[in-house]
């Protein structure tokens, strides 16, 4: 079974201010592409980057999940950490994702080049950050995963497959 890191970070959702509903987005995103076993490991933290590396760390290092997927905290506010704590936890960075999702994300706002989501290793695990809004993680989740499946491989993660009427996913062909 497929281990996946769903990281919501958030100080008012965390405090229970309000609901978390960019979790949830996620964890319904993944169970629409995803084709095989897998089981979410649902976290919500607030915006203290310390927390956010320690909670990225603990899904890679002791959880083993193939991937990690936060949503929250990649603004430019003060308390905007994650892509932070990402690059802590990191042991290389995949700044295309970030790339991806901007692009994606700049046909729908003018504001997404506010936006600072990354992307990188630790270990076996992929983490990529995603941003807060619920419609925004379907597009942007919906735009980079396509290259998941294969950059879990090349790490030596777990076979992913996807549905592909919704996410064709890339393989070389040797693959």
């Amino acid at each position: 079974m497929v281990r996946i890191g769903i990281v919501t970070v958030s100080d008012r959702a965390h405090a229970g201010i309000y609901k978390d509903l960019g979790g949830p987005a996620i964890k319904d995103v993944l169970q629409e592409i995803l084709t095989v076993p897998w089981t979410a490991s649902m976290q919500l933290v607030p915006d203290e980057q310390q927390v956010i590396a320690q909670t990225l760390c603990r899904l890679a290092d002791q959880e083993a999940c193939a991937l990690i997927v936060t949503t929250g905290g990649t603004g430019p506010a003060l308390r905007d950490v994650t892509p932070e704590a990402t690059v802590a936890a990191c042991t290389k960075l995949l700044p295309g994702f970030g790339e991806m999702m901007r692009s994606v994300s700049l046909q729908q706002v003018p504001t997404a080049i506010l936006s600072r989501q990354t992307a990188g290793i630790r270990g076996s695990s992929l983490i990529v950050n995603l941003p807060g809004k619920p419609a925004a993680i379907r597009d942007c989740l919906l735009a980079v995963f396509p290259a998941i499946p294969y950059c879990i491989d090349l790490i030596g993660g777990p076979r992913l497959e996807t549905d592909p009427a919704i996410v064709k996913t890339f393989r070389p062909k040797a693959s």
